[in-house]
Formats: structure tokens, C-alpha cells, sequence
């Protein structure tokens, strides 16, 4: 049985329809499972979303109906309903009328409390149709948006007004209300180029007549026809569009027919950065710089909801408001330069970066010793002057009114503005990427100075921030705490970069000298807490299981690229024959130590054999283990661990740990705690989960 509805309402931004579809599909897909109208095995029950600005679309194959059950409806007890003789009394009777059946149709039931009477009967299952009808409103009526509207007298909420529901189950409507909208078999085309009503009984029909009314409901299908556009339009020019994926995906979901158009704008303005460039077209008009190589060329690409333009209006429209925005940010370079970055510098301290946490100039003081700290840790002694250099004008782009008026160019400005100034390749290109990664899938800076002053940056404002009391919540990061965390691990991670992580917490809490309200060693913990959330995060998005992340992230985080290579030693060792064993050892010495005080080890009371075996083969490897770990190589380090297993079997076979004698009771307790502490600084192998 088909089932299709289209919510239509008036533009809602790209964000807003793609969250409401992904609630659509995993609400109606929670419906469906909870009342049991999902089958997996011929594929009922699942669904397909797709939307554009003005339309919320949802599309499945589901069953007819629930399946019949056999019930058992339990009546009072057999010596209540019974006499001995086998006549019903009165409440067997009762019960019999109520079910509809005759009594001799009464069954015996036995039950933990006793006989009771009872009687098998088949409950029919819900007609789908009955069932979407109680779901849907609900569904629809918790969609939930970054901001929302109310509009007439109603308390309903929305992204924007709802005009109109189309909704159909095996071709007809179904019967509910969202807001005193009731759903029906009509949709219409494009709001300017074919707003007439359209009847419709299937999705393939619903697909059709839309697509021939101006309106591709599909995604992917807009995308991909805006790019064919935009090849098309660039041949002659034999040019590519500036990459953008951010500003293509919203462009996807901000029209329902896309037309890709080509306008131009004066060479003078190529003067100006590329980055100048593409930010002035994207921010405003959401329009596509056109390359030629790595130049730029006096062209632009952009995207309406339309099918033609004819007499070139919307060309025109935008090659005029373009024009004006270039000629604004010609105007802003040509200011900006007329002074130095390091005459700028010297303002820094008129802008305010934390009530507490002092100004951008307080900020900067902290990066410098920050970077050169860090610079000597990695023995980076090449990099660490141009890291300094780069750290002390960093911030300066922000006194530049390209900054203000164009915030996203933060940092690019500041490199583009120390390139122009003649400064060094290391540090310009630094300054240029020092807010890279902005997200997991940004890449971060390409040098070492770069990435050094980048960690050192976003950890900066994470300690400061947390030490001022500044909270994260899942809606509210009003300094990007997550999203600082996230790319610090990149770096570290994709740069391979070992140094002690707490440490440089240490050293960044001391710059902060007497600004930070809670306690430094609240601030410390707190941090390292939250890393360890967004490594977890990190792993787990990257395929890793979560029982081997977890066992890598246990030890802490003393150097977050070690915990990195433990995860990565433990999943490929994983399958090895002798893991799982290892595991239930690591597992039975944890659980024999839980709750047992602390005590050392005494060789002389190593009475017995395979104790004394233990001990010797222990010894030996620990101290072939700890610089293996000491350099980050826990593949080599866990085999080595492995070759423990027959001891430490040997030992659990013949000695009784428990001894009544406290001494050597004591002793091999000690004896287990070594061994314990040593697996610990590896993983935490108790934590790995053994199927069975």
C-alpha cells in the first residue's frame, strides 16, 4: 500500500527543510515499528524524504494492516467460575457473555497464582490507514525548527505558515487535521511559473506532474542539474566554478526549479583577493565565483527559482547589487593597507575579546608563550620565530574593515594583508589558516606553524572560556568550545603531533593568571573530560567500536595522538587468536583486585613456583614495554602482553590468591596489581566487550 504527503508552506531557509525531513523519517519509521507495521524482509515500511523550499515530502511502501495476534484473555478463577462438579457458576457464565463466546468454549488456564478460566481469541490488527491517521498529526504538530513561527490566532508553531497538506493511503486522503488544515489529494506547481492545482493519486503520478508544473522534488536531482547548467555555461570559457559545497548545498534547497545564469562584473575589481572575491558574491547574493586555473575571471555563476530569463533581469539585478559590493570592498583594501599590521597592532588592546578573560591584545600576549612553548616541546626550533611572529598578528585583520564588513574572512585577511606587507611564506600562510579546521571536514593548517598556533588559539579560548564559567549545552557554544575541541584533535591527529596534552593545559591556565573564576584544577579536569567526549565522538564517527574506543580513551589523555595509536593497535589486533583470551585474563585479574587496598610487592615471600615464573617473565617485559610506550608503539607493546597469558594462567591454576595467610595473601595481590597497572597504561581491557 502507497503512502505519500506533501506538507507545503510558504520559503523555509535550506536548514529548516533538511531537519524536518530527517524528523519526518525517523518519527514515522519510530510509528510504524512501534505498532508493528514494519516488515523488514519485503521491505514495507520504509521510507524516502525529499523537499525543496516550500514543500516537506514523504514516501513509503507499508503494510495494509497489523497482524491478526492470538490472545489469551485471562476471566476469574477456575474455583470461583466452576462448582466441583463441573456446572458453571454465574461468573463463568458472566465472563463467557462478555468475550462473546459460550462457555463451553472457556479454556483452563494455568497460571503462577493458580487455575483460572480463560479463552483463546484472535485480535484483529489496525487497518494502516487508521493508525497513520492517529500518528500523523502528532508527528507533524513536534517538528521542531531553529526558529519558529505562529501566525493567525492559532498557538500552533512552524518553520513558516502551512499552507496546504496533500496526503494519500493507497490513493486516498487520509482523515486528520494539522491546525485546522485536513489533508487532501491536490498539490500545486511552481509558485510564479505554474501555481495551479494539481490532482494527484500516486507518487510516480505526484512526480511526474510536478516536474511538468516547474518543480524537481528531489534533492540530489537539483544538484546535479545545477552543475550540468553551470558546465554548460562555462565550456566557452573552458573555466570551473570556485568550490563551494556549503553554498551548492543551499542553493539545492532554496529552489524548485533551478536556473543557473551567467553575469559579469568590471577587471578592475580582479585586483582584489580571490578570497575577497568569492566571499563578496557568496555572502548576500550566494553567487559562484568562475576560475580559470587558480585565477580568478570577471564572471559569476548563480542559481533562481525559475526556468528562463528571457529579457536578462535576473542577470542584470545582480551584476548591479555585485558591482556596488565590489566597489565597497575595493574601497575597504585600498584603506586597510594605507597603514601596517603592526601600527594596527598597537589597537588591540581597544577590543574587548572576554569581559574577564582582558582584550585582543591580553590574548595575543598569551598566544606568543603559548606557541613558543609548544615549539619547543615538538623541538619545532626552525618554526618557533615564525610562530611567535605569526602569533603577535594574528588578530590584527580585526581592526580591518574588510574584517567588519566581511566577519568570515577572519584570519585569510590577516594573511592576505601580511603577504602584501612582504612578510615570510611561514608566516602569512599561518596567520592565513590559524581558525583551519572549522569543522571535521575542513582541513587543517597546511604547516607546522600554522597548526601549532591554531592549537594554541582555540585551546586558549576553551580554557579561558570554561575558567570564566562560559557553559556548553547542546543548543548553546556562544564561543564554539565543541567545535575548537574538534579541531585541535584534527590537527593533532592528522599531524601526527605528540606532546603532553595536560601539560600544555597547565601552561595556558598560568597565562591566564588571576582572570579565571573557578578553580585551576577544576578547569584542568573539566577540559580534559570534554576532549575525552570529542575523541569518543571523533573514533566512534570514524568506524572505530565503541568498546575499543572507550579501553584507548581510559588510560586518559596524556598525549591524544597516543591515544590514537591505541585505539588503532587495539582494532588490529582485535581479531588475533589470542586477544579474546587476553581480554578474559585482564577481565579475571580486575575483578580479583576490585575494592583491594594497595600493597607492594615482596619478592621473598614468592613462595610457590608459578608465582615466582609470573614475577620473572612480568618483569621482563615490563621493562621492554614502558619505552615502546613511552614512543606511542602499543601494536608492538600489546603483543608483548599477549606472551603473559600462560603465566599468568599458570599462576591462577596452582596459587591460590586468597590465602589465609595475610602475608602471602597480600603479596600476590600485589603481585596482580603490577601486572594490572602496567595493562592499564595500554588500554583498559576490561572495558572491551566479549561476545557471550
Amino acid at each position: 500500500m502507497e503512502f505519500l504527503m506533501e506538507i507545503m508552506t510558504e520559503e523555509m531557509p535550506p536548514v529548516h527543510v533538511k531537519g524536518a525531513l530527517a524528523q519526518l523519517e525517523e518519527r514515522l519509521t519510530e510509528g510504524l515499528i512501534a505498532n508493528e507495521l514494519v516488515d523488514r524482509n519485503d521491505s514495507y515500511g520504509k521510507i524516502s524524504v525529499f523537499g525543496t523550499c516550500r514543500r516537506l515530502i514523504v514516501h513509503g511502501i507499508f503494510v495494509e494492516k497489523q497482524q491478526d495476534k492470538q490472545a489469551t484473555i485471562i476471566g476469574p478463577p477456575k474455583s470461583v467460575a466452576f462448582s466441583d462438579d463441573g456446572s458453571a457458576k454465574p461468573a463463568a457464565t458472566g465472563f463467557a457473555k462478555s468475550q462473546g463466546v459460550k462457555v463451553d468454549d472457556l479454556e483452563i488456564v494455568k497460571t503462577e497464582k493458580g487455575d483460572y478460566v480463560g479463552i483463546n481469541k484472535i485480535e484483529e490488527g489496525k487497518p494502516t490507514q487508521v493508525i497513520l491517521e492517529q500518528i500523523l498529526p502528532t508527528i507533524i504538530g513536534t517538528l521542531s525548527f531553529p526558529k519558529m513561527m505562529r501566525w493567525s490566532d492559532s498557538s500552533f508553531r512552524f518553520s513558516r505558515p502551512i499552507k496546504s497538506i496533500l496526503c494519500l493511503c493507497d490513493r486516498k486522503p487520509l482523515r486528520y487535521s494539522v491546525n485546522d488544515i485536513s489533508p487532501t489529494n491536490h498539490t500545486t506547481g511552481h509558485k510564479i511559473y505554474s501555481p495551479k492545482k494539481l490532482k494527484v493519486e500516486t507518487f510516480a503520478e505526484y512526480k511526474v506532474l510536478l516536474k511538468q508544473n516547474r518543480v524537481v522534488i528531489d534533492p540530489e536531482e537539483r544538484r546535479i542539474q545545477i552543475l550540468r547548467q553551470a558546465e554548460r555555461k562555462l565550456v566557452r570559457l573552458e573555466a570551473k566554478l570556485h568550490p563551494d559545497d556549503q553554498l551548492l548545498a543551499k542553493l539545492t534547497y532554496d529552489v524548485e526549479h533551478p536556473y543557473v545564469f551567467m553575469g559579469s562584473f568590471p577587471q578592475e575589481y580582479l585586483k582584489l583577493p580571490l578570497e575577497v572575491l568569492s566571499t563578496a558574491m557568496r555572502e548576500g547574493q550566494r553567487l559562484f565565483s568562475v576560475l580559470k586555473g587558480k585565477k580568478q575571471l570577471p564572471y559569476f555563476l548563480g542559481v533562481a527559482d525559475a526556468y528562463k530569463d528571457p529579457k536578462f533581469l535576473i542577470r542584470k539585478g545582480n551584476e548591479r547589487v555585485l558591482k556596488a559590493r565590489l566597489e565597497d570592498a575595493k574601497f575597504f583594501w585600498e584603506q586597510d593597507v594605507k597603514s601596517s599590521l603592526k601600527e594596527k597592532s598597537k589597537r588591540l588592546d581597544q577590543i574587548v575579546f572576554q569581559e574577564r578573560l582582558g582584550s585582543y591584545q591580553d590574548k595575543t600576549d598569551r598566544l606568543k608563550k603559548t606557541v613558543e612553548y609548544l615549539a619547543d616541546k615538538l623541538e619545532l626550533h626552525r618554526e618557533k620565530n615564525a610562530a611567535t611572529g605569526a602569533a603577535e598578528l594574528c588578530k590584527v585583520d580585526l581592526m580591518t574593515d574588510m574584517v567588519r564588513e566581511f566577519p568570515s574572512l577572519q584570519g585569510k585577511m590577516g594573511g592576505l594583508y601580511a603577504k602584501d606587507e612582504g612578510y615570510s611564506i611561514p608566516i602569512w600562510k599561518a596567520i592565513y589558516e590559524h581558525y583551519q579546521p572549522v569543522s571535521l571536514d575542513d582541513s587543517p593548517p597546511s604547516s607546522l606553524t600554522g597548526s601549532i598556533l591554531s592549537i594554541a588559539d582555540k585551546l586558549d579560548t576553551i580554557v579561558g572560556t570554561t575558567g570564566v564559567g562560559v557553559e556548553v549545552t547542546g543548543s548553546k557554544d556562544p564561543f564554539g568550545i565543541r567545535r575548537n575541541a574538534q579541531g585541535i584533535c584534527k590537527i593533532i591527529l592528522e599531524k601526527k603531533l605528540s606532546f603532553s596534552f595536560p601539560r600544555l593545559l597547565d601552561k595556558i591556565i598560568n597565562t591566564m593568571k588571576d582572570r579565571l573564576v573557578k578553580e585551576k584544577g577544576d578547569v584542568k579536569s573539566y577540559v580534559l573530560d570534554f576532549f575525552n567526549g570529542r575523541l569518543q565522538h571523533i573514533f566512534e564517527s570514524q568506524g572505530y567500536r565503541y568498546d575499543l574506543v572507550k579501553a584507548s580513551l581510559a588510560p586518559g589523555i596524556d598525549n591524544i595522538y597516543h591515544s590514537y595509536l591505541r585505539l588503532k593497535a587495539l582494532d588490529s589486533l582485535k581479531d588475533s587468536p589470542q586477544f579474546e583470551p587476553m581480554i578474559i585474563i585482564a577481565k579475571r585479574v580486575n575483578n580479583i583486585l576490585r575494592d583491594q587496598s594497595k600493597h607492594k610487592v615482596n619478592e621473598e615471600l614468592l613462595l610457590e613456583k608459578q608465582e615466582r615464573e609470573l614475577h620473572t617473565t612480568f618483569s621482563i617485559i615490563r621493562d621492554n614495554i614502558l619505552p615502546l610506550i613511552a614512543i606511542g608503539d602499543f601494536s608492538k607493546a600489546q603483543r608483548m602482553i599477549f606472551r603473559m597469558r600462560s603465566s599468568i594462567n599458570d599462576f591462577f591454576d596452582h596459587v591460590l590468591v586468597m590465602a589465609d595467610d595475610k602475608k602471602l595473601r597480600r603479596n600476590r595481590l600485589a603481585l596482580l596489581q603490577e601486572i594490572s597497572q602496567l595493562l592499564g597504561r595500554i588500554a583498559d581491557y576490561s572495558l572491551v566487550v566479549i561476545e557471550g
